[in-house]
């Protein structure tokens, strides 16, 4: 099954920049025909979407972090990275990487929803002061 792992996470101050990485492997389909997408968990919080990234490079933000992360993508290596900028304390919580089959692309026009993703990585925590 789909395998993803997280890196990159660590401790920054406020105002500065973290690129979180995500391998995938073990898809069944070509990369393209999956929306991936990166959430955040706070401690005692819902698990909320950040960004997601269709097959065709078409990406959508939380209005939290428009503006300040990038979501991203590397074929070649097959890794989808998170770049997130201008970095804030309510910025601090877990990340996680997620991946769907979705052939026609991520789901628009609403927050992406944990529901949305069968796949999951272990997470990587992000933590600013």
């Amino acid at each position: 099954h789909v395998q993803l792992v997280e890196s990159g996470g660590g401790s920054v101050q406020a105002g500065g920049s973290l690129r979180l990485s995500c391998e995938v492997a073990r898809l069944t389909y070509e990369r393209f025909m999956y929306c991936m997408g990166w959430f955040h968990q706070a401690p005692g919080k819902e698990r909320e979407g950040v960004a997601t990234l269709s097959g065709d490079g078409s990406t959508t933000y939380a209005d939290s972090v428009k503006g300040r992360f990038t979501i991203s993508q590397d074929n070649a290596k097959n890794t989808v990275f998170l770049q997130m900028n201008a970095l804030k304390p309510e910025d601090t919580a877990m990340y996680y990487c997620a991946a769907d089959y979705a052939p026609i692309g991520c789901r628009v026009g609403r927050t992406p929803q944990p529901d949305d993703f069968a796949y999951w990585g272990q997470g990587t925590q992000v933590t600013v002061s």
